[in-house]
């Protein structure tokens, strides 16, 4: 491929999207470049305060299990107050925890911040997930996503290179910068974002207002197709998170020094910002039940395959299978997510959806740490590996009706309307099951 075929192609990757959506992956970049707190945080609590590894351990769950409430109460927001306000709040409230970190040293008040942080940093990503949701076509929905899931860990490479070199000012400096850089972020929403929540129909469509009121998590949970999305998705995720405490335990057995797992990981977020634009091009109109079930099953022999490795280049090997999974898999789920929302409750679907990562993020890493500790890691990877492929295998069973029928609701060849993005998919109120 020439280097103008690469060009034409990274265009065709970034052109025709508003311009609302690049300030919002605008401020999505310049908040993970800044995300300094969770990256040294368990170093900050142990070297810098001397609490124990133990100690650290439970306040970075505490921060998972805070967003396990953030998630559905960031989407119950963003469907009753807004996209726009929603995302300034939470933002301001997370910049208040990690300036807070810069200050609180006792073990109750960092556990109390830590864990309001989780609750605000995981509730602003429903009310970003459906602002992307509402202002960008319906078949370039999965593009946007992607293109801010890169500019997500884009920003976290930098984040991760200019902490460790910039270590030497001071933990506490790095999370006042933080608090810094999250607070641009809510000026940026404030400054240049409009509000893109539907506006209430009443008058217009008869008996659909009211049912836009009444719309509850239980009543989300009762849209059966969703409930299977969210729990697949919950089993990708236990998937997913294993290896980032399975596998430096897997190198350490096999006499490899942490240095060495410093440089395998880092082979992740190499692969996401050198192709996640590659590859989102290649699965570009692909059936998003294809892109689903493929990306389960990279999940699955990438893990899976991490028992058969014994050297750093067959473990970063395996990395690069599953993250290749990865950049498949969550822009997929999150514009599935927004393809089976009904307009009215969008932040509503993606916080549930949401609190599967939540979930996922709490229970994953006590799992494989009690696996390994137990019956070994090879049990761990095996696992994983019949996870990984039971989900692919209810992708295909399951949804495979469901997000077909949402396909012919607007195929391909359509011309988007874009004066009126939150008109092109009607869905009826989640109440039945059906």
């Amino acid at each position: 491929m020439s280097i103008e075929s690469l060009r034409r192609s990274a265009h065709a990757t970034v052109s025709g999207l508003p311009q609302g959506f690049w300030w919002l992956w605008l401020s999505t970049l310049v908040n993970r470049t800044g995300a300094f707190v969770l990256t040294f945080l368990s170093y900050y609590l142990t070297v810098e305060l001397g609490y124990s590894a133990w100690f650290a351990g439970l306040v970075v769950a505490l921060h998972g299990l805070g967003g396990v409430a953030g998630s559905p109460l960031g989407g119950m927001l963003t469907d009753r107050w807004g996209r726009r306000p929603t995302m300034i709040t939470m933002h301001l409230g997370a910049a208040a925890c990690a300036a807070a970190l810069a200050f609180v040293t006792s073990a109750w008040g960092v556990a109390a911040v830590v864990l309001l942080m989780g609750v605000a940093m995981q509730a602003v990503r429903p009310s970003i997930n459906a602002t992307i949701a509402d202002m960008v076509p319906a078949d370039d929905v999965r593009r946007a996503y992607a293109l801010n899931y890169w500019a997500l860990n884009l920003g976290f490479a930098v984040a991760s290179i200019a902490g460790g070199a910039a270590a030497f000012l001071g933990y506490r400096t790095l999370f006042l910068v933080d608090a810094v850089a999250t607070t641009l972020c809510a000026v940026i929403v404030f400054l240049r974002l409009p509000e893109t929540r539907p506006e209430r129909t009443a008058g217009k469509t008869a008996g659909r207002s009211g049912a836009a009121e009444k719309v509850s998590m239980l009543d989300v949970l009762r849209d059966a197709p969703f409930r299977t999305l969210v729990l697949l998705n919950l089993l990708v995720c236990l998937v997913f998170t294993a290896p980032w405490i399975g596998l430096p335990l897997t190198m350490a057995e096999q006499g490899l020094p942490p240095s060495s797992y410093g440089l395998v990981i880092a082979v992740n977020g190499v692969v996401i910002v050198g192709f996640q634009l590659l590859v989102n091009k290649v699965t570009e109109r692909r059936s998003p039940v294809v892109l689903l079930t493929v990306s389960s099953l990279l999940f699955a022999v990438g893990t899976g395959a991490t028992a058969l490795a014994g050297s750093s280049v067959a473990f970063a090997a395996t990395v690069v299978v599953w993250t290749v999974g990865e950049m498949v898999h969550v822009p997929t789920n999150a514009a599935a997510t927004a393809r089976l929302a009904p307009e009215h409750a969008r932040g509503r679907y993606q916080g549930v959806m949401g609190m599967s990562w939540a979930v996922a993020g709490f229970v994953a890493p006590i799992l494989a740490g009690a696996i390994v500790d137990g019956p070994g890691s090879d049990v761990l990877w095996a696992g994983t590996f019949g996870v990984g492929v039971l989900a692919a295998v209810g992708y295909t069973l399951r949804l495979r009706k469901a997000l077909a029928e949402e396909e012919t609701v607007s195929p391909v060849p359509a011309e988007p309307e874009p004066k009126e993005p939150e008109q092109r998919r009607k869905r009826p109120t989640p109440a039945s099951g059906s």
